[in-house]
C-alpha cells in the first residue's frame, strides 16, 4: 500500500475530531439534533484550519444511513465514499479551476433539478469560493437563495470580505479561528505516539508554533521532518529542516544587548549569516522573544506556559525580563519590525541588522521624561536607573531663583524659563487650593499653575500672575477658571474670586524682584549674588536643567 502523508491520515472523520473550533462544531450539531438546518453554509478562516473538513462531515451527518445525526457511523457506502471523495452525491468543486460563468453554469445550475442519486441530499462544496469571478457569483445566486429541497450548498474560504454581501446574507456564516500553539502541540502528541515515533516537546513546540495557527501546516511539517530523520526527531533536526532561527541564537542575541555588548552583537548577526539564516526571520524571530517577554513582564504566572517558554528556557527568560522595562521592549518592537521592512529590498541586509541592534541598546539609554521631572523634582541626578537612586534632601525654605536662559541654538521662546525651588506657602488656604488643583488635574498643575510667575491671595480673591509671553498658558487658565471658582469656595468655605492677569514687560524683565531683598551696599549685594548662584548651580534639580536643556545661568535672586 502506498504512503499516506500525515495531514491525509489524520483527517478528522467526526466533529469531536475537528481541534480549536468548539464553537463551529458546537453549533453544527445542535441543528443537526434539532432539525433547523440551513440549505447554504459558508465556512471562513485561515488556511488548514477544518473548513473543507467540517463541510465533508457534514455532508456525512446529512448522508449516513442513521441520518441526519451529529454522529455519522463512518461505516455505511455514503460515509466511506464521501471520506474518499468518490461520492456521487457529493461534488467537491475548486473555485480556482471553475471561475468562469459557463462553468457553474454547467457543473451547478444545471444539475439543481436532478434528484441525489442514493442520498438523501445532493451536497456542492465549493472551495476557495472567493475566486468565482463576479459573473459566476450572480448566477449562483438564485439558486443559493431558492435552492431545490434536495440541495445543500456549502462553501469555503480564506478570503470572507471578497464574497458579495448578496451570497452572504443568504447563507449561515461559520468563522473558524487560527489554533492555539498548545492545541497543536497536543495534537501532534497524540498523533506520534500512535505512530510510535520518538519526540521531545521542544521539538513538538518549534513545528507548532512555525504552523502559525494551522493543523494541516502543523502535520505536514511533521511530515517533512520525518524524511530527514525517520522515527526520532530532535529540536536541531526541526531547526535544521523547516530552517528555523535557533533559540539559543536568539536569547544570546537579546543578552548581547541587556549586556549592551555591541561586539558579541556583531558576532551573533556573523553567526547567524553563516548559518545560512533568512535575516528577516532573524527580526520576525527576535520580535517573537520581545513580545514573550513583553507578556512575562505583564504577568510572571505566564512563564509555565508552552506557548511562551520551553521547559529548558524558562529560567533564562525569566532573567532577560527582568532586565528589560516593558518601554524598553516597545522600543525595540518598533526597532525589529522596521529592520524586518528594510532588510526586504536592502542590498546588505545583515548591516540593516547590525544597525537595529546597536540602535536598540541605545534606546535602552532613553529616560522617560516623566522619570526625569520626577527626579529633577526629588533632586535626584540623570542616570540609567533613576527610579533606584535614592532621592538628595530637599533644599532649605529660603532658596534661590535661578534664572536659566536658553541658548541661541536652541529653538526657544525668547523669555527666561524660571527653576524655583520649593518654598514655604503664602498661606494655608494657597497652600490648600494648590494641592487641590494638584490632587484633581495633575497636568493642568504642571503646565500651568505652576508656571505663573506670582500668585497672591487678598480676602477673598486669588490673583494669578503669568509673563507677557505666557498668553497661552493664561488662556488655558481662563477655560479653567469656573472650575478654579468653584474649587477655591469648597476649599475656603466661602465664595473666591480667582483672576489671571498677564504681567507688564517691565515687570517680566526681573521675574524675581516681586519678593526683594533688603537694601545692601553694592560690594555686599555682588558677594551675596555669587553666593546664590553657586547655590543654585549645586541644586541637583537645577543641573539635572542643565543637563537636559542648552541652556545657561542668566541671573539668580533669593525668594
Amino acid at each position: 500500500m502506498s504512503y499516506q502523508v500525515i495531514a491525509r491520515k489524520w483527517r478528522p472523520q467526526k466533529f469531536d475530531d475537528v481541534v480549536g473550533q468548539q464553537a463551529v462544531t458546537r453549533t453544527l450539531r445542535n441543528a443537526l439534533a434539532s432539525g433547523r438546518l440551513a440549505q447554504a453554509f459558508v465556512f471562513a478562516g485561515p488556511r488548514g484550519v477544518g473548513k473543507t473538513t467540517t463541510a465533508r462531515i457534514l455532508a456525512r451527518a446529512l448522508s449516513c444511513v442513521r441520518g441526519p445525526t451529529a454522529d455519522p457511523c463512518g461505516t455505511c457506502e455514503a460515509c466511506v465514499e464521501i471520506a474518499e471523495g468518490r461520492d456521487m452525491d457529493v461534488l467537491e468543486i475548486d473555485a480556482a479551476t471553475h471561475t468562469q460563468v459557463e462553468n457553474i453554469r454547467e457543473v451547478i445550475v444545471s444539475g439543481l433539478s436532478i434528484a441525489p442519486v442514493r442520498n438523501r441530499y445532493k451536497v456542492f462544496i465549493i472551495d476557495e469560493v472567493h475566486q468565482l469571478s463576479s459573473h459566476s457569483f450572480n448566477a449562483l445566486l438564485k439558486s443559493i437563495e431558492e435552492p431545490p429541497p434536495h440541495v445543500v450548498f456549502m462553501m469555503a474560504t480564506t478570503e470572507l470580505d471578497k464574497i458579495p454581501e448578496t451570497v452572504l446574507s443568504r447563507a449561515q456564516v461559520y468563522e473558524f479561528r487560527t489554533i492555539s500553539t498548545k492545541i497543536i502541540a497536543d495534537t501532534l502528541r497524540r498523533i506520534v505516539d500512535a505512530e510510535g515515533i520518538g519526540v521531545g516537546e521542544d521539538s513538538l513546540q518549534l513545528i507548532a508554533r512555525d504552523a502559525e495557527g494551522s493543523m494541516r501546516d502543523a502535520q505536514s511539517k511533521l511530515d517533512q521532518v520525518l524524511a530527514f530523520t525517520g522515527k526520532t526527531i530532535t529540536a536541531e533536526d526541526v531547526a535544521t529542516v523547516l530552517g528555523l532561527v535557533g533559540r539559543d541564537l536568539l536569547l544570546d542575541t537579546v543578552e548581547a544587548v541587556a549586556d549592551e555588548d555591541a561586539p558579541a552583537s556583531f558576532a551573533l548577526v556573523a553567526r547567524a549569516v553563516e548559518m545560512g539564516y533568512d535575516l528577516r526571520a532573524v527580526c520576525r524571530e527576535l520580535s517573537r522573544v520581545l513580545r514573550d517577554l513583553l507578556v512575562l513582564s505583564v504577568d510572571p504566572s505566564r512563564i509555565s506556559d508552552p506557548e511562551i517558554a520551553g521547559e529548558g528556557e524558562r529560567d533564562r527568560l525569566k532573567r532577560l525580563a527582568g532586565r528589560f522595562s516593558r518601554e524598553d521592549l516597545l522600543r525595540a518592537f518598533d526597532v525589529l519590525t522596521r529592520a524586518e521592512a528594510d532588510i526586504r529590498s536592502a542590498a546588505q541586509p545583515r548591516y540593516h541588522l547590525e544597525m537595529a541592534l546597536l540602535r536598540w541598546m541605545h534606546l535602552r539609554k532613553l529616560v522617560p521624561i516623566e522619570d526625569l521631572i520626577a527626579s529633577a523634582g526629588a533632586g535626584s541626578g540623570v542616570g540609567r536607573a533613576l527610579p533606584e537612586r535614592p532621592p538628595a534632601p530637599r533644599p532649605a525654605p529660603m532658596a534661590p531663583v535661578a534664572t536659566v536662559a536658553r541658548s541661541a541654538t536652541a529653538s526657544a521662546r525668547p523669555d527666561p524659563v524660571q527653576v524655583v525651588a520649593p518654598s514655604a506657602p503664602a498661606s494655608p488656604f494657597k497652600d490648600a487650593l494648590l494641592a487641590e488643583i494638584k490632587k484633581s488635574k495633575v497636568a493642568f498643575y504642571n503646565m500651568v499653575v505652576a508656571q505663573a510667575q506670582k500668585i497672591e491671595v487678598a480676602g477673598d480673591r486669588v490673583t494669578f500672575t503669568f509673563s507677557p509671553h505666557q498668553r497661552a498658558l493664561r488662556d488655558g487658565f481662563e477655560q479653567q477658571r469656573a472650575w478654579l471658582e468653584a474649587l477655591a469656595q469648597q476649599v475656603a468655605g466661602r465664595r473666591i474670586a480667582v483672576a489671571a492677569v498677564q504681567a507688564a514687560q517691565s515687570d517680566a524683565a526681573a521675574p524675581a524682584a516681586a519678593i526683594g531683598t533688603p537694601p545692601v551696599g553694592d560690594k555686599q549685594a555682588a558677594d551675596k549674588k555669587s553666593a546664590l548662584r553657586q547655590q543654585a548651580l549645586a541644586d541637583a534639580g537645577v543641573q539635572t536643567m542643565l543637563d537636559v536643556f542648552p541652556a545657561e545661568i542668566r541671573d539668580v535672586e533669593e525668594m
